[in-house]
């Protein structure tokens, strides 16, 4: 397969992805390079959010009653690292551990951020995963090339502004597909 470079692209998982962690997902790909893939699924929001998080973890990140941190539902961001909480977010700023995106968008894996949005709500968008979603080298397109995935540019407005259920069909009207109508077959020419 060619190289390419999916930073920045969402993955759809195609209807027959038998992996329950990945089926019916929608992968937001913060890094691709020679070395692996890395994304985080931006439409399984699970039923804890981020008050009941640091609650539960002790954090000792001090609040502003002006943030209402019970309203930021937080995801199912992949299997791996699951203890570990990752922040997708824009603007960028200036985080202790930041992978930058794009122009626009970081994924921070470091508590700064957390403090900073306790605190006075910044970055203003942003979405809290535990856990990642991780290729090694050439595993992902291995995956392509075995149709487990389709990939189209990420929009910022899926990605930051629609409801969670939205996300998947909204990024598959992107490529021209009703989601209703997907088939799982796919074949080669």
């Amino acid at each position: 397969m060619s190289s390419i470079n999916l930073t920045d692209h969402f993955l759809i998982a195609m209807p027959a992805m038998e992996d329950l962690f990945f089926a019916r997902s929608l992968i937001y790909v913060a890094e691709h390079n020679d070395q692996g893939a890395l994304g985080v699924i931006v439409n399984r929001p699970t039923d804890m959010n981020l008050a009941s998080l640091l609650e539960k973890i002790n954090a000792g990140i001090e609040t502003s009653e002006t943030v209402d941190l019970s309203s930021c539902p937080v995801l199912f961001g992949g299997p791996v690292q699951t203890d570990r909480g990752f922040v997708l977010h824009r603007p960028l700023g200036r985080w202790q551990a930041t992978l930058i995106v794009n122009d626009d968008v970081g994924l921070t894996s470091s508590r700064d951020v957390l403090q900073a949005f306790a605190r006075d709500g910044t970055p203003h968008e942003m979405m809290l995963t535990l856990g990642y979603s991780g290729w090694g080298a050439g595993q992902l397109e291995h995956e392509l090339s075995q149709n487990a995935w389709l990939t189209v540019p990420a929009d910022q407005h899926i990605l930051f502004e629609m409801p969670f259920e939205e996300r998947l069909p909204s990024a598959m009207e992107r490529l021209g597909i009703d989601f209703a109508n997907f088939s799982g077959k796919a074949g080669h020419a």
